[in-house]
């Protein structure tokens, strides 16, 4: 048998977990305390956080702060602030790790993947080569980074972007 070690993943699995009640994506801002809550950004209708269940590594989700779970539930000034928040998250991890292309979309609806009935757009950054086996064969997922200096490296390049884009 071969062993993988991932050290790194004891912080995470140790890490205190939210609570489980409610719509976690309105508790999220409320808890008053972004770098707990992974909350990376936040423009005046939406925010982007990572995702604390990656694809992978810095897959930033944008969420608007009212409750939704359709695109036509959104009001036009919602819809208009949240594709400005999804523009600003992939230039922001553009900016901090520099991948080769993005997963940028929306999971609507049970059967179409949406696991939390809360509307939210993914936001993934992908490199050349970034898939291997571990997913389909070893049903195992392997980032290279934790969730909190992923935060911290994004934070790092917040000052470095324009207001908006």
């Amino acid at each position: 048998m071969q062993h993988l070690h991932a050290y790194w993943r004891m912080e995470y699995i140790e890490a205190p977990r939210l609570p489980d009640t409610g719509d976690i994506f309105t508790a999220l801002p409320a808890l008053g305390d972004d770098a707990r809550a992974l909350i990376v950004h936040r423009s005046p209708l939406s925010y982007l956080v990572l995702n604390r269940f990656p694809y992978n590594a810095g897959h930033l989700l944008a969420v608007p702060f009212r409750a939704a779970s359709d695109l036509t539930e959104l009001t036009a000034a919602e819809r208009a602030d949240l594709m400005d928040e999804i523009v600003f998250g992939k230039e922001l991890l553009k900016a901090a790790l520099n991948p080769n292309a993005f997963n940028i979309g929306f999971n609507l609806g049970a059967a179409g993947g949406g696991s939390i009935p809360h509307l939210h757009a993914h936001i993934v950054p992908r490199w050349a080569g970034d898939t291997n086996f571990m997913p389909v064969i070893g049903e195992t997922r392997v980032l290279p980074q934790s969730l909190e200096a992923m935060y911290r490296r994004l934070a790092e390049t917040l000052p470095k972007m324009p207001a908006r884009l």
